[in-house]
This record gives structure tokens, C-alpha cells and sequence, in this order.
């Protein structure tokens, strides 16, 4: 209905603060920004996830017709298209409409290596150069990956990597003989368990060196813990508390463990209390109101958003240039998307219930509850979906 296909017509179409978007690949209708949010929100999503599913069924219509067209008379599962059609949107049109030809009489039992040969294939057909830039970026495999996205319960994460073989002698050298030295110095863990141990000291020992003319760096530890206490959690062991980096769980002894590392620097910070007024009257958000409100939220507080508060902007909930009060009542955590949607799409507007409880509304009359419990859909009268 609104179909934008050219970024100079974008441009001169976009309103004050929003931008219009590419969600498809090339050659696909553009999208206002503003308006994937509340799409997003109705179907109970966060904003990005709703921006993949809108971008997934732009490219399936305007640029893989004939999947398309067995996803629409249910003849090929959704997701089964939607596979497809992320794989195709670095594509060119041309390269496009290849695959499409290509897979649509199959995509019902292709598993995505096929999917991967065909992408494949069609850059090497229609898109050359970019053939060949991949081609060089992949001969060079080497990386070093530290995964903190899995951390187990027992406080472990996994490293892994490819190295040139010099370096990957010299590291190894380096942990076996590290290892060596933990074992006469009485450690009775398993090699392995030592070799483990001995890349931690070895990268601690190195930070204690400046390498930079710029910086000197120290082997000190850095670990921030905020406890929230029961006092149940004083007549017991069993304490588990949270890592807020990573979201893993971690228990008392773990902390007690990290804390009486040698190289560990502990010092008591103040306490926040949660509960706390703070207020001030200048419009600029101090440090102390800015952590209260990261950790009471945890996360940006707009409808099913999870990206971290301390990556969020500090939003006056009631613009401070209207009156709004900059105090623990009237600033929440909101991600830069979404404090940009909030301050310019028209429409978008949200309240304080309790501290931590927000009520939104949005253009077309959706609203929303969110506190720490996550989300809900709280629209009275639904407004009426188009035909």
C-alpha cells in the first residue's frame, strides 16, 4: 500500500526522526522503521524478531515468488520458506530469482546445505567479485573464541580456536610447562584441569606487562557482584545468585572462590537500595539514578525488548522540557531504537504505574504492561485487524 523501492524517494517521504529501511534484499520494497515496532509488539515479539519475520515475508513476495506461492497455499511450512529466504537477501536480484528457480519445486525437502550449494553457486553465476572476496576471507580460518554465551553452572566457559601452527606450539608449550609448575608446587588436579588453570595465570601474568606506550594494564581482577539479600541467605549455603554479563546462574561458593584469588582486589561499594527516592533538578541523569535504574529494570523497559539497561539510554519517562522530573520515578532504561521511536513516532507514549511498572500505548491503540516479570498484552478492545 505504501511501497517505497528507491532510498532517494525514502529520504523524501521520511518524517522527522524516522528513517525508511531496508528489511529485504535489494530490489525489495522499503519499510518506515517506526512502524516494525508496533507490528513487532502485537504479535508479542521484540522489535528485532519482528523486523526478521517482516523482512523474511518482504523478500519471500517481491523476490522468491514461486516459494512464495507454496508458502501462501500452505503446501511448504513457513519456516521452511523463511530458511530460504534469509540466505537469499545478500543476493542480487538476478542471483535471487536464480535460487528461486531453482529450489521452489524441492523446498519442501531440502536441508539448508543445499540451500548453502545453491547460495553458492548463484554468487559464483551472477556475482563474481563477491565470489572471490568470500573465497579470500575464508582461506585465512584462523581465530581465538572465548564463549561466554554458554557459561555452565559450574562457572566454566569454552575457548576455542585456530591458530598458526607457530603459535599453537608456542601456547602449548606455554600451558604444559605452566601445568608442570602448578603440579610441583602441590596442585592435585587432573592435567587437564591444570592445563585449564595454567591459560588463566598465563593471561593474567601477561596483562601485569605494558606492552603500550599509551595505558599500563594490571593483572588485577575485576569482578562486580550486587547481592540481593534474603536474610535467609545468611543461615545457609545454598546461595545462588546471577552473573548479569551473561545471565548464568552462580553460586555462593563460586563467588567465594573468585573473591580469594591472589590476584583479586576486593573492595565494598555502597549500597543500592531499589526502594530508594532519588531525585535531583537537573535534567542531566547522575550516576546513582542511572544504576538504580538499570538494576531495577534489568533490561530496556518497551514491550518484549531484552537488550541489557546498561546499554540503554535513560529516558525521562515525562520529557524533562515538559516538567517531567529527573528522580527515580521518571527514568527508565530504553534502548536507543526505542528511545528514538518513543521521542519521535507519533503515538508511542507510556506511564509509570509503580517504580519498574510501565504502561504503554501505541498508535493504534495496543497496550502493554511491563515490569520485571517480562510483558503483557493488556489491550481491552482489541483494535480491529484489516480484512
Amino acid at each position: 500500500m505504501h511501497e517505497v523501492v528507491d532510498l532517494h524517494d525514502a529520504a523524501a517521504s521520511a518524517v522527522f526522526g524516522e528513517t525508511i529501511v531496508p528489511v529485504a534484499g535489494p530490489g525489495a520494497p522499503l519499510v518506515g522503521e517506526f512502524c516494525v515496532a508496533e507490528l513487532a509488539a502485537a504479535l508479542g515479539l521484540p522489535t528485532e524478531a519482528g523486523r526478521e519475520l517482516l523482512g523474511d515475508a518482504i523478500e519471500l513476495k517481491h523476490r522468491l515468488p514461486r516459494v512464495w506461492r507454496r508458502v501462501l497455499v500452505h503446501d511448504l511450512p513457513a519456516w521452511r520458506g523463511r530458511r530460504i529466504a534469509r540466505r537469499t537477501m545478500e543476493l542480487t536480484p538476478a542471483a535471487a530469482e536464480f535460487v528461486d528457480r531453482q529450489i521452489a519445486h524441492v523446498a519442501h525437502k531440502v536441508g539448508p546445505a543445499v540451500v548453502d550449494r545453491l547460495i553458492d553457486e548463484a554468487m559464483a553465476r551472477f556475482m563474481p567479485e563477491t565470489a572471490r572476496e568470500i573465497r579470500r576471507q575464508a582461506a585465512d580460518g584462523r581465530h581465538f573464541t572465548v564463549d561466554h554465551r554458554q557459561l555452565s553452572f559450574a562457572g566454566t566457559s569454552r575457548v576455542y580456536g585456530e591458530l598458526d601452527l607457530a603459535d599453537a606450539l608456542d601456547l602449548d608449550a606455554a600451558v604444559t610447562a605452566r601445568a608442570a609448575v602448578l603440579k610441583d608446587l602441590g596442585s592435585t588436579e587432573s592435567l587437564d584441569a591444570r592445563r585449564a588453570v595454567a591459560v588463566g595465570e598465563i593471561a593474567r601474568h601477561e596483562l601485569t606487562l605494558d606492552l603500550t606506550t599509551e595505558t599500563g594494564r594490571s593483572g588485577r581482577r575485576e569482578t562486580v557482584l550486587y547481592l540481593h539479600l534474603h536474610h535467609d541467605a545468611f543461615t545457609g549455603d545454598a546461595v545462588v545468585g546471577r552473573v548479569e554479563n551473561t545471565r548464568s546462574l552462580v553460586t555462593a561458593d563460586q563467588v567465594r572462590e573468585w573473591c580469594a584469588n591472589p590476584f583479586a582486589h576486593v573492595v565494598v561499594k555502597p549500597v543500592i537500595d531499589l526502594d530508594e527516592h532519588i531525585h535531583v533538578t537537573s535534567s542531566e541523569v547522575p550516576d546513582r539514578l542511572a544504576e538504580q535504574a538499570d538494576l531495577r529494570a534489568a533490561t530496556c523497559v518497551f514491550p518484549w525488548c531484552n537488550r541489557a539497561a546498561r546499554r540503554c539510554d535513560h529516558d525521562h519517562v515525562v520529557p524533562h522540557g515538559d516538567g517531567g522530573t529527573t528522580c527515580s520515578c521518571n527514568i527508565a532504561p530504553l534502548c536507543r531504537r526505542h528511545h528514538r521511536l518513543k521521542t519521535h513516532a507519533a503515538g508511542w507514549s507510556y506511564t509509570v504505574l509503580d517504580p519498574g511498572s510501565y504502561l504503554w500505548s501505541s498508535p493504534h491503540g495496543y497496550q502493554f504492561h511491563r515490569d520485571h516479570t517480562g510483558t503483557r498484552d493488556v489491550t481491552h478492545d482489541p483494535p480491529p485487524r484489516p480484512d
